[in-house]
């Protein structure tokens, strides 16, 4: 008797472990078949508060999976549950397994959005709203908001954001990229102010950021960036007005439409550098590394004025005399009503 109730378990043993075998390779096969109804590639959406489970019913409803309980069993056999939120890409081919890898390692679609250096925040904002597929959180909010909305411990948001080429998926936000450009910029600004030079006229490293973005306004050829902050630091050095047009065009804010005037150096703003001495008081833009760097490391020399030649580049000149000279053969002979130099 005890021998027929042995044999009766074992062969139950068997049939068990038969049956969770044959199961096991019915999953794994269906884990290893390509996906129907996907002929393109396709974009799948995991949103907010979705789960596997969900998202597999979803998919099942779609026709693009069949049998969403072995995809469901094989995930939790395998303890792989946890999905990020965001986009993924369906390809021509993909097995549920393959699907369910990417869901796992969080392989979402990325998009970029890209600063270009010397963008104010106004026109950051105008880039970001462009972006479809970031959530606007900051829509209509005004520069002196972005200070509460993002909780910056700042007195203004112009110059405090880093200009690069920034990654993001669905479901993030304008405000996560400003944050992330944010905390860029103050960790580039820090690196740059621990290797400055000595003799600096700069009392914090925000005023080195102010110069920084006048140098990113009037640069136009990148090897004479430390040139150029080099003249504005000899200016500041010596008590000189800066006498640049950037930050009178900043200051002039919806009033300027593409054509500096006389009468707009003659009007007095915070930032009209031909009226006031010294720096403005905050940046003008988004200055990058380079520019940051020539203002902290400006190039060694005697010029005290510049001139654009018309070809992007400058004049640079020791004296007020032959300063006067390069606008005459720059500028005035040429009609032009750009200074891009300070002339006394």
């Amino acid at each position: 008797m005890l021998r027929l109730i042995a044999k009766w378990l074992l062969s139950g043993v068997l049939v068990l472990v038969l049956g969770i075998a044959s199961g096991y390779w019915l999953i794994n096969e269906y884990m290893d078949t390509p996906l129907p109804g996907n002929s393109a590639p396709q974009v799948i959406l995991v949103p907010k508060g979705s789960s596997l489970s969900k998202l597999a019913q979803q998919l099942a409803q779609q026709g693009l999976l069949k049998c969403p309980e072995m995809f469901i069993a094989y995930s939790r056999l395998t303890h792989q549950t946890n999905i990020r939120v965001g986009e993924y890409q369906l390809n021509p081919g993909d097995t549920p397994r393959m699907f369910l890898e990417r869901l796992i390692a969080g392989q979402v679609i990325f998009y970029q959005v890209t600063f270009p250096e010397g963008l104010n925040i106004r026109e950051w904002l105008s880039l970001l709203k462009a972006e479809t597929k970031l959530l606007q959180r900051l829509d209509g909010v005004s520069s002196q908001d972005l200070i509460q909305q993002l909780s910056l411990d700042v007195g203004h948001v112009e110059g405090w954001f880093f200009p690069d080429t920034y990654s993001y998926s669905t479901g993030d936000s304008d405000r996560d990229i400003l944050l992330r450009a944010h905390l860029r910029m103050q960790k580039v600004l820090e690196e740059e102010w621990q290797h400055r030079q000595a003799d600096l006229p700069f009392h914090s490293s925000y005023e080195a950021l102010i110069l920084a973005s006048i140098v990113e306004k009037e640069t136009g050829v990148e090897s004479e960036r430390d040139q150029i902050a080099g003249v504005f630091v000899r200016r500041l050095k010596r008590g000189m007005r800066l006498q640049t047009d950037p930050t009178v065009i900043y200051g002039l804010g919806d009033q300027y439409r593409g054509n500096i005037t006389r009468r707009h150096l003659k009007q007095s703003t915070p930032y009209n550098t031909y009226l006031i001495k010294g720096l403005p008081p905050t940046p003008i833009a988004m200055p990058g590394r380079d520019a940051i760097h020539a203002a902290l490391n400006p190039a060694d020399g005697d010029a005290l004025y510049f001139v654009a030649k018309g070809d992007g580049s400058h004049y640079f000149s020791a004296t007020l005399d032959e300063h006067l000279k390069a606008v005459q053969r720059y500028q005035l002979q040429r009609r032009s009503n750009y200074r891009s130099s300070p002339d006394k």
